[in-house]
């Protein structure tokens, strides 16, 4: 079935286009949404006059969605995840947390269902995202996914002062050990003296 465009149809086309589409889908979606109607000779005949307009007002679109990817592409947006072992996150990032993170980062306001995430973003690091501004008008963009309240872990020690620190371990395990023998062997002393206090005591005649 052939309709005339009124708007955009991602992959399609845009005003003024004429289509061909299935019928259920002109007839449950497209024609019902106002997103195009019928090609018929009367809509045809009124299209050829009207087409003036319609290039200067797609002129229009075209330079501004050209500002808009001006605006993003090349940009990077950082998102904080929570994250699992070996960089894994806990579920993904999805088009509603890039088009917030695009807001707020950006101050640019994204449509979500324009966000291309090229399948669920599941790791830490740097991704590379698609932004389908207007017909053939893209953006890139990077989102860098970080642990979320993750902080940047304390550097190693050098080799040198972790030498210089391992006979200071040992130095202090030596120590102890000889503080819990002297400890043992003080115990076993007392016990003595009290058994043989006890056998002096039997030993005693009664009064």
């Amino acid at each position: 079935m052939k309709v005339i465009l009124t708007q955009e149809l991602k992959g399609r086309g845009g005003e003024g286009d004429v289509i061909d589409v299935a019928r259920g889908f002109a007839v449950n979606y497209l024609l019902p949404r106002r997103i195009a109607i019928e090609a018929t000779p009367g809509n045809l005949k009124q299209l050829e006059q009207r087409m003036h307009n319609i290039k200067k007002r797609e002129d229009a679109r075209l330079g501004d969605a050209s500002s808009f990817a001006e605006a993003l592409d090349g940009k990077t947006v950082t998102i904080a995840a929570k994250v699992g072992e070996e960089g894994r996150l806990f579920g993904s990032v999805t088009s509603v947390m890039v088009q917030e993170a695009i807001l707020d980062q950006l101050g640019v306001d994204v449509d979500r269902r324009k966000i291309e995430t090229h399948g669920h973003i599941k790791d830490v690091g740097p991704h590379v995202v698609d932004i389908a501004i207007y017909r053939e008008v893209k953006a890139q963009l990077t989102v860098e996914v970080v642990a979320e309240g993750g902080a940047p872990s304390a550097p190693a020690a050098p080799a040198a002062e972790v030498a210089a620190e391992e006979p200071v371990a040992a130095e202090l395990e030596a120590d102890e050990a000889e503080v819990a023998e002297a400890e043992t062997e003080d115990a076993a002393q007392a016990t003595e003296v009290a058994e043989a206090d006890d056998a002096e005591a039997l030993d005693e005649p009664a009064e």
